[in-house]
């Protein structure tokens, strides 16, 4: 029996919610939060596709996340990357493994580390 359908929301910690919203909203173009609750510690994005996306505040002692990485589906990961890099982000070089993918690793203001992944290089 299969107990799940898919993913409903990653979230990732960070320490400052405004900063995280300015940054997820607008550097990485998600756009107006669904839901924005810094009362609550929880501010959630669409990210397009299947799954949200939310920010929450860290803990003390937090430190940014490399061990879970958050992967977000782009057309053209070189675009994106170059894209991201001229909107002030943090961005590694685009990986290319024929056949199967090209992503990107790219971090946020605090550190965590998310991808993108996009269709392989053309052979």
């Amino acid at each position: 029996m299969q107990l799940f359908k898919g993913i409903n929301v990653v979230s990732i910690s960070v320490t400052d919610l405004d900063a995280a919203r300015d940054f997820y909203a607008n550097k990485l173009g998600l756009g107006e939060p669904l839901y924005d609750m810094p009362e609550m510690s929880w501010i959630e994005f669409d990210t397009g596709g299947a799954g949200n996306l939310s920010v929450t505040t860290a803990e003390e002692g937090w430190q940014p996340n490399h061990g879970i990485t958050v992967v977000l589906t782009t057309d053209d990961a070189h675009k994106t990357c170059a894209e991201l890099r001229a909107r002030g982000v943090r961005c590694d070089d685009p990986v290319g493994i024929p056949g199967v993918v090209t992503y990107c690793s790219f971090y946020d203001p605090f550190g965590n580390r998310l991808q993108m992944a996009g269709p392989p290089p053309e052979a």
